[in-house]
């Protein structure tokens, strides 16, 4: 587990996090809650191409929900997929939803495979709303909303939090790790394997 954490630099992850927990949570919680949600994950598990689509991306974090909930961090577990919620005849699904140990709140995982969208928090908030009225028990904390996108933009994030009444945290992923700077001049570059790979096929031709 430690060795995974290194490994994705999860330290500076928690570092860069972009959330609302400050304004939306008692101070105590908030700072769990900063501690709990990453601004980046590492889905390098994950067997799919870039061009994967979300219900992909969610059925594949469910067959792999062990490193799944590795990933996300310690204290996390699974409660359920589509996980239904009815507001007055009308039925909605949260994409993920989990519950996190320590901060005894439910977590509501929203995933988009493309740039964050403002309209994104408004629909999370939506969500919290009915999680606090309708799921969470007493002695519970107030449900968290992560949003995990492909990528977003620092200032779109900021503006759209600043307005943010639920405790919302907006995150990035990627299927793959980034080689450190320290290892990449051990790589050939790109001419040096295309070079490689024509000498090869000049070698079976002959």
């Amino acid at each position: 587990m430690l060795e995974h954490q290194i490994d994705n630099q999860t330290y500076e992850k928690y570092l860069l996090n972009q959330t609302s927990f400050d304004s939306a949570l008692p101070q105590a919680i908030a700072a769990q809650a900063k501690l709990a949600v990453k601004d980046h994950y590492t889905f390098d598990f994950l067997e799919l191409s870039d061009a994967h689509e979300e219900r992909e991306l969610e059925t594949a974090l469910i067959a792999h929900v062990q490193r799944f909930l590795t990933e996300m961090g310690p204290h996390f577990t699974f409660v359920g997929s589509q996980y239904r919620l009815s507001v007055e005849g009308n039925d909605y699904y949260i994409d993920l939803l989990l519950y996190h140990r320590a901060l005894k709140s439910l977590i509501a995982v929203e995933l988009k495979i493309g740039e964050f969208k403002p309209e994104h928090k408004g629909k999370m908030e939506f969500y919290l709303v009915a999680l606090n009225e309708q799921v969470k028990l007493p002695g519970e904390s107030d449900a968290i909303g992560i949003i995990i996108c492909k990528n977003k933009k620092k200032t779109v994030v900021e503006y759209a939090l600043k307005t943010a009444i639920q405790p919302i945290g907006i995150a990035t992923y990627s299927l793959t790790s980034h080689l450190p700077a320290a290892y990449q001049h051990m790589l050939p570059s790109e001419e040096e394997i295309r070079e490689r790979l024509q000498g090869w096929e000049g070698d079976e031709i002959g």
